[in-house]
């Protein structure tokens, strides 16, 4: 399996926000990933990035070959001082709240599918 760690894009139009994940390459970037290694927000100025270190490093230990744009900002990561560097787990506070009202935004449209599914199963059942 040839996994990579490259970026997801989030958010909606004209607000673009990236999650960082590890994933299949022969998967495309929007479907199904292994895991979220932390976040990328071009817009925000100053530090506009989280990446949990001890996870990306397992990740290229065991062959995961990062994108350009994610070899970049690891490397960001580690030449940051220690008091400065991410290393932890991405919490909700590190992530901009436009990106998670977006996200929230998918899962609702989403929801009532998978609701109406549900329903037409337990109706085929009886």
């Amino acid at each position: 399996m040839a996994v990579k760690i490259r970026l997801r894009r989030m958010g909606s139009r004209n607000a673009a926000f990236y999650r960082v994940i590890v994933q299949d390459s022969r998967f495309a970037p929007t479907g199904r990933f292994i895991e979220t290694l932390g976040w990328y927000d071009p817009k925000q100025e100053g530090n506009n990035f989280s990446l949990n270190l001890d996870r990306v490093n397992y990740w290229v230990g065991t062959g995961a070959q990062p994108s350009d744009t994610v070899a970049s900002l690891i490397k960001k990561a580690a030449a940051l001082p220690v008091e400065k560097a991410v290393s932890g787990e991405v919490t909700e506070e590190e992530v901009p709240a436009a990106a998670v009202e977006a996200e929230a935004e998918e899962v609702a449209e989403e929801a009532p599918v998978v609701e109406e599914a549900a329903e037409e199963a337990t109706e085929e059942k009886a």
